[in-house]
């Protein structure tokens, strides 16, 4: 296997790393109630897709005090 004959600078193995970094997600809002949601899925929050409701959605219960 052939090994390199000078090592890398630090600038240069860098330049290489630039791409490798996390980017943070696509988020649209809903047109039913204005949450953000992921693109092109069922909205977690009233479950409509497409000005159409796909799944129904429980609402939770306030705890009473």
């Amino acid at each position: 296997m052939a090994h390199p004959k000078r090592k890398h600078s630090k600038a240069r193995t860098r330049k290489k790393r630039t791409h490798k970094k996390l980017k943070a997600p696509d988020l649209v809002r809903c047109p039913q109630c204005r949450n953000l949601k992921p693109p092109f899925k069922v909205c977690p929050f009233c479950g409509y897709y497409k000005g159409r409701k796909i799944i129904s959605i429980k609402e939770k219960a306030k705890k009473k005090r």
